[in-house]
């Protein structure tokens, strides 16, 4: 039976080492991100040695992501099912990648039901173009960039230190005042989930760049790597009236923080309209497509 306790700090390195042998292109299988939104998510995680099992608690009833790590799948399918079955609740799957799905139905033919989940594909794009702006369809980006410089001629490009952190911090708090109005729902939890991550920055191994114009820090993001070819941009904030800032940060910390990696991800737009416009404004090269399978009958 697989034994559980609630995710900390302390998990990082062994959890690091499963996602380093999965080398997904998803933004779901990294420390960072369930570290991060684990006051959203309610995470409890198990190590079998060959893969991390993980249970969500946070919803109608428990959910496992997708086992990541190596070794053969099955047994670990079948713990899972015999956990969600001994503890009441049935056997749900999130996150799983195309691979995932062709390989759960190669082990267990017509035993999971599948739905893909287009709010929580990933957005990966081509590193070089996103520092290069190339080409007639990415015009517009270019234009915004050449309006901010010309407006801020004094900007300038930091990574994130301890000697620039808290200037970040207060930057983020004025752009949750310029937004109150839309911080309910999920953008409440991403507020919990942001002061995780400057509260945890270095020692969860975060990288981060900022912008200043007139002197002030005006724009910040922050990521890590996510394999040995990709990097995953976590949070980008930009303050209002400063036209060009957003596409400033995200150049920028492409070409000075995102150096040797030939794909960025920029995670998901959990189907908000106006995220999912501005994300494929961008050209992306792979939605990274998610998929949720349902156990419909018992395994073979």
């Amino acid at each position: 039976m697989l034994s559980f306790h609630p995710l900390s700090l302390a998990d990082k390195s062994w959890i690091d080492r499963h996602v380093f042998e999965e080398n997904s292109r998803s933004a779901d299988f990294n420390f960072g991100n369930m570290f991060l939104w684990d006051g959203r998510y309610r995470q409890m995680v198990a190590d079998d040695d060959r893969h991390l099992v993980t249970l969500c608690c946070a919803y109608e009833h428990p959910v496992f992501p997708f086992p990541i790590g190596c070794g053969d799948l099955a047994p670990v399918l079948a713990d899972m099912r015999d956990y969600a079955a001994a503890n009441g609740f049935p056997l749900v799957i999130k996150g799983l990648e195309e691979r995932h799905v062709a390989l759960v139905n190669a082990l267990f033919p017509g035993c999971f039901d599948c739905t893909e989940d287009r709010d929580y594909a990933d957005y990966l794009y081509s590193a070089d173009k996103l520092i290069s702006l190339a080409g007639k369809k990415l015009h517009g980006k270019r234009n915004h960039i050449n309006a901010f410089k010309k407006s801020w001629p004094d900007w300038t490009f930091e990574t994130i230190s301890q000697q620039n952190i808290d200037e970040c911090w207060k930057m983020n708090e004025q752009w949750e005042q310029e937004n109150a109005a839309f911080l309910n729902g999920s953008l409440l939890r991403e507020k919990a989930a942001i002061r995780c991550a400057f509260d945890h920055f270095f020692e969860e191994g975060l990288t981060g760049g900022l912008i200043r114009a007139g002197g002030r820090v005006i724009a910040y993001t922050m990521g890590r790597p996510l394999n040995s070819e990709t990097f995953v941009v976590h949070y980008e904030k930009a303050l209002d009236g400063y036209r060009g800032a957003y596409q400033m940060i995200n150049q920028q910390f492409a070409q000075h923080c995102c150096e040797g990696f030939a794909y960025i991800n920029r995670e998901d737009d959990t189907g908000k309209e106006g995220l999912r416009k501005a994300k494929l404004s961008y050209y992306p090269v792979e939605l990274v497509k998610k998929y949720e399978v349902c156990l419909a009958q018992e395994l073979l």
